[in-house]
């Protein structure tokens, strides 16, 4: 498609951002293919890209504003007809965005996206539309509309709820996605259903605070993992973004003992020092963190932890990265991922004083991932010789090479296997490890 009128209908859409924005991705997609566009994955052959952007930290602004600005130079060399900007940095700056950028044709905060859709809609056909589309207001916490799902079909990502109550200093997004509303069981259910019925393997519950599910409509988030878990089909669940704070420990037996959990659960500690841990705003200190890991590591023998955890944030000092860099060691994380503060406007902890500088916070940074990755180095060695149960996200090509994960393992954050034998997308398998590759993934042959 080179000329304007092949591909005026024809919409590409670039995703930035976590899996909790990839479903608003897809929803977006669904939106556009309801309009009778023609939605493509290749943004080569569009008239219209759509942008869904990220603004949660410095680094995640700043590559929203890159793709941005690569869209709107292909716009003035003629290789796009419209660019369209949705999602997190529309709703966080706002109308500043568009007297910034005045040559993009539309932007959208979050809503439901029907009036984005319909309004790409009347602008590939020429027709007037409203180029800012103002968010309707908090996203009610009812069932995800339709999605046109952008994961491999093996596994899919389930929001359980909107928003987060707590204030972490370092933090911008509850002021764009607000506090935090709970989906109903019911809802959940129905939207779980579809998933499996289109045959998908794995639920991978997200949420900006997972733990917190239910406590607003008078339910914990175990009652909803076993509902989930008991479901008819070939599913199992894993829980991501399980804040530390009033862990809801009746979940440990679902994950220790339910076939359909698996014995995985993301908790971002952030921090092991207290000072810093209380200056951030984060509930509860260094020894009850040390507690919740001891216990769930103890209720839940073999569990597969992963973390995040922030450097250089205002104050923080050798003596507290020395602490962070114990735990990380003591318990053996390996599943860990680390970034740098971002000062933030319109976060609690912008323009603190105990800035630190840089280069310091890189270096710090990087004393973590190196123990993390000494102890990914000991653990995925140990696996080379043994026989592991692998779900395939990617069915063999030509070669006869597939990739998957292990129950370790989450989708797009932690290490693969990659796979010789013939399979296809959403099988598990079981697979003879052989090797250990450079960046951690496995290798291995289906058996």
């Amino acid at each position: 498609m080179s000329t304007s009128t092949n591909r005026a209908e024809v919409v590409s859409l670039v995703h930035l951002g976590c899996a909790r924005n990839l479903i608003d991705s897809e929803l977006i997609l669904a939106r556009l293919a309801e309009q009778d566009l023609l939605v493509s994955g290749d943004s080569d052959l569009a008239g219209t890209v759509v942008l869904n952007t990220c603004s949660f930290i410095g680094p995640a602004r700043d590559e929203s504003y890159e793709a941005l600005a690569t869209l709107l130079e292909r716009k003035q060399a003629g290789d796009l007809d419209h660019v369209v900007v949705a999602g997190c940095l529309v709703q966080r700056y706002k109308r500043r965005l568009s007297e910034e950028f005045p040559d993009v044709d539309l932007w959208s905060e979050i809503s439901d996206y029907r009036a984005m859709a319909k309004a790409v809609r009347s602008m590939v056909d020429g027709n007037k539309y409203a180029s800012y589309l103002d968010s309707p207001g908090l996203r009610p916490a009812d069932r995800e509309d339709a999605r046109m799902l952008a994961t491999p079909g093996s596994y899919a990502y389930l929001r359980i709820s909107h928003g987060c109550d707590h204030s972490c200093g370092f933090c911008a997004i509850p002021g764009i996605r607000g506090p935090h509303r709970s989906k109903r069981p019911i809802d959940l259910v129905a939207e779980a259903q579809d998933l499996i019925g289109g045959g998908v393997k794995e639920l991978v519950l997200v949420a900006e605070d997972s733990t917190a599910w239910g406590r607003d409509i008078g339910l914990e988030l175990p009652h909803l993992i076993e509902s989930l878990a008991e479901l008819d089909g070939d599913h199992r669940l894993r829980v991501m973004y399980a804040y530390p704070n009033r862990f809801p420990w009746e979940l440990t037996r679902l994950l220790k003992d339910h076939p359909r959990v698996e014995p995985y659960l993301d908790i971002p500690v952030q921090h092991a020092a207290t000072n810093v841990l209380r200056a951030m705003g984060r509930a509860g200190d260094g020894a009850q963190v040390r507690r919740i890991l001891d216990r769930l590591m103890e209720e839940v023998p073999g569990i597969t932890l992963r973390t995040t955890v922030l450097l250089g944030y205002p104050g923080e000092t050798d003596a507290d990265v020395d602490e962070l860099l114990q735990m990380v060691e003591h318990y053996q994380f390996t599943r860990l991922g680390a970034f740098t503060y971002s000062d933030e406007e319109d976060t609690p902890a912008f323009g603190s004083d105990g800035e630190v500088p840089s280069d310091e916070a890189d270096a710090r940074l990087a004393a973590v991932l190196e123990v993390r990755d000494r102890n990914l180095a000991h653990l995925q060695g140990e696996l080379v010789g043994q026989t592991l149960e692998v779900l395939i996200d990617e069915g063999s090509d030509e070669g006869g090479t597939a990739l998957g994960r292990t129950c370790m393992d989450a989708p797009e954050v932690d290490p693969r296997v990659i796979v010789q034998g013939d399979v296809a997308v959403g099988q598990r398998i079981q697979v003879a490890i052989d090797g250990v590759l450079e960046n951690f993934d496995l290798t291995g042959r289906a058996i």
